[in-house]
């Protein structure tokens, strides 16, 4: 009697689209319906928007890290590595383990959430001197990265060493490099405190951006708010500028300027993970072009979405519109592609995607905040509890929740910590480094691989 081998289906990726994606699964198929598989390098969920604050310390690494192993009645097998190539005709994910051994994974249908990585430009030097703020070691490194900027200065006996050690340099003014800087300037502001040798004029904060307005999703008012914030601050905030060169010491800037600083950290916007890249199939600004139904055309079997994807904004009238790579589209994207698998699995009808976007929230630290949620302009202490509200609300599990709620009374009660781990102190850590983005093959490479196995 021949056993009929059940179906294979393969998550790419463990950010929101993915692992909402493998629990709906989880939940809604038989264990004797299909095999899961999750590829992803970390066995966690990071909670990427809160980010700058484990950058500034106001949360711990862990509690933004949601464990996968958490819960025993998940079954779904974890593959420690990254995806660095599909085959779409032999239907072959090329995985290279984070022991480094490549292997294929076969699948009947894969679901690609890969995410996106930074965003970066043709700009002399950048890619050796900048950092990001997208993965929980950047986060981690970065807040080392700044706090030894200030033990440095504070033991210099050079006034130009001092200067160019206690300025910092942002580039980007969306949420993440409005945010990063601002969480960072308060710690910056509250650690000199505790460095009586050092005068705090001498720390300058410097946040630029090419585009005309901050955060412009929020509209000119609250836009024009958390400009008044940021500056009030004292943070040197410039729009229509750009970086023009990039060095160890100093940074150039497109106006001219030429500013002395050790620290460049760069979130002007994200691309779609390289992964897509390798598929050979038609894209949509970088993103893999995908139905309503977020499936492949041409393709059966092959769903993608989140930001590696352009997922038709249904919820909007507006020709040729894709949804935004914001966590609540991948979070619901997640739950929704798992049906559409599902139901491709069962012989069903999928159902296009529909999602009318709830608002944006941004904390700027302390009591500070802009907030725009379901079309509401808030701003101050109403809009902080408002995005943290959001933010706790989204964490997955309740130990997430109990943990980000503790660091926060915790830090409000206490103040902040100074303490540098020493995590990757005598190693060049640049973007690459980071987020791998030199791993990924080549669609011939791919085929030979393939072929050869």
């Amino acid at each position: 009697m021949d056993i009929v081998a059940r179906p294979r289906i393969l998550v790419v990726g463990a950010g929101f689209a993915g692992v909402e994606c493998v629990r709906r699964l989880e939940r809604k198929l038989r264990p004797d319906e299909a095999d899961l598989a999750l590829v992803t390098p970390f066995s966690y969920q990071l909670y990427l928007p809160l980010l700058p604050q484990v950058a500034s310390g106001v949360l711990t690494p862990q509690s933004v890290a949601v464990s996968l192993r958490r819960s025993r009645k998940y079954r779904t097998r974890i593959i420690p590595g990254g995806a660095i190539g599909v085959d779409l005709k032999a239907k072959v994910c090329v995985v290279r383990k984070i022991s480094g051994e490549i292997v294929n994974e076969r699948y009947d249908s894969i679901v690609l959430a890969p995410g996106s990585i930074t965003r970066t430009f043709d700009i002399p030097g950048l890619a050796d001197h900048a950092r990001g703020m997208k993965t929980l070691a950047e986060a981690a490194y970065i807040r080392d990265h700044v706090i030894s900027q200030l033990d440095i200065a504070d033991a210099s006996e050079d006034e130009a060493e001092r200067a160019a050690r206690l300025q910092f340099v942002v580039v980007g003014g969306g949420y993440a490099g409005t945010e990063t800087a601002a969480c960072l300037q308060r710690l910056t502001h509250n650690a000199v405190k505790r460095y009586p040798r050092l005068d705090p004029k001498l720390i300058k904060w410097h946040l630029i951006d090419i585009a005309p307005k901050l955060m412009p999703e929020l509209g000119d008012k609250l836009g024009r708010s958390a400009l008044e914030v940021m500056r009030k601050r004292g943070i040197d905030v410039s729009l229509g500028v750009s970086i023009a060169k990039a060095g160890a010491e100093e940074v150039t800037f497109t106006d001219g300027r030429v500013i002395p600083t050790h620290t460049l950290i760069w979130t002007a916007g994200v691309a779609a993970s390289p992964l897509i890249g390798t598929l050979g199939a038609e894209t949509v600004k970088g993103r893999l072009a995908v139905t309503s139904e977020m499936s492949l055309p041409g393709h059966d079997g092959v769903f993608a979405l989140g930001d590696a994807a352009a997922v038709p904004d249904e919820a909007k009238d507006t020709e040729g519109a894709v949804c935004p790579p914001t966590a609540q589209h991948a979070m619901r994207q997640g739950k929704h592609v798992a049906d559409n698998v599902i139901a491709s699995l069962r012989g069903q009808q999928m159902t296009p995607y529909v999602h009318k976007d709830l608002g944006l929230v941004v904390d700027l630290g302390g009591l500070d905040a802009v907030s725009k949620p379901l079309g509401i302009e808030l701003r101050g202490l109403p809009a902080l509890i408002a995005a943290r509200g959001y933010h706790w609300s989204a964490l997955r599990t309740n130990v997430a929740k109990v943990r980000v709620a503790t660091n926060w009374a915790l830090n409000a009660v206490a103040g902040d910590d100074f303490v540098r781990t020493g995590f990757l102190t005598r190693t060049p850590a640049t973007l690459r480094d980071f987020e791998y983005t030199n791993a990924y093959l080549t669609p011939e490479q791919i085929q030979e691989h393939v072929q050869s196995q």
